[in-house]
Formats: C-alpha cells, structure tokens, sequence
C-alpha cells in the first residue's frame, strides 16, 4: 500500500532582489528570486524582536516569465508551491545542495509604489498567476514595516 504525502508551502514575504529570468537549452522560461519572510515576536523580557527566514523560489513556464517582468526587489509577494532538494555541481565543482520553493502559484501584493523596479505592475491589475497561467495578480494592501527592507 503506498502512503500519500502532502508537499505544500505558502509564503507572504518581499523579494530579496529582482526575480532573475533565464531561459534552458530547450527554451523553457525559468525565474529565480529570494524571499524575505519575516516573523515578530516577544522575547522573555517581553522585547519585540523580529526573525527573518529566507527561501529561494523558482518559477517555470510562463509563471516565470512573468515573476521575470514584474517580481523587483522589495516587493510584496504571495507563493504557493511545493518543496524542492536538489543537488548540482558549483563552477569549481564542488557538490552542492539547495531546497527551494517550485512555485505553483503567484500573487504580487501592495501599490504600484510597492518595490524598488523598474516594471511596470499596473498592467498586471486584478488577475491571478498560476503555474500554467498568462497573468499576475496585482492587489492593494498594507505594507509590512517590519520586513528588513
């Protein structure tokens, strides 16, 4: 009998920098960026103090071309996806690790103010992106002063 598994993650954080659009020798469209999500809490002496967790996310498919144009560093991001470990080999060949986000599906929150880029988010207003879908969601919401940045 085969056990079933449940593999999901879902973040609200902001971009650590530009989501970075490369393409594979096959052509498929490929986005990486990190995220920033960050957790407040009170210590013993009742002090706030914050936590910041960093993940890697990769989006494919059109899903990154559009994390590509509209992910900037900074900005407000919603992911849904699952988690991935894979192993690689480093310029100096040396074997690498690293567990990142596959996303599934994508939403870009805060003001078109919202991050630090160059894109122009206003044309992704009101849609949503998923894994195999052609569109961004951009939604107004509250900024989170207590992300490093």
């Amino acid at each position: 009998m085969s056990e079933l598994g449940v593999n999901k993650v879902v973040l609200l954080g902001r971009a650590g920098g530009d989501a970075e659009l490369k393409f594979t020798s096959g052509g498929k469209p490929v986005a990486n960026f990190s995220l920033a999500v960050n957790e407040s809490f009170k210590t013993r002496e009742s002090d706030k103090a914050d936590h910041v967790e960093w993940f890697q996310c990769v989006c494919w498919n059109r899903l990154g071309e559009i994390a590509g144009q509209y992910v900037t560093r900074g900005k407000l991001v919603f992911v849904e996806g699952r988690l991935q470990t894979r192993k690689y080999d480093d310029r100096g060949g040396n074997a690498r690790k690293v567990t990142e986000v596959v996303v599934r599906q994508l939403r870009l929150l805060g003001g078109a103010g919202a991050g630090n880029g160059n894109a122009d988010p206003t044309k992704a207003t009101g849609h949503g992106a998923e894994a195999g879908d052609a569109q961004a969601q951009q939604t107004h919401g509250p900024m989170d002063d207590s992300i490093p940045f």
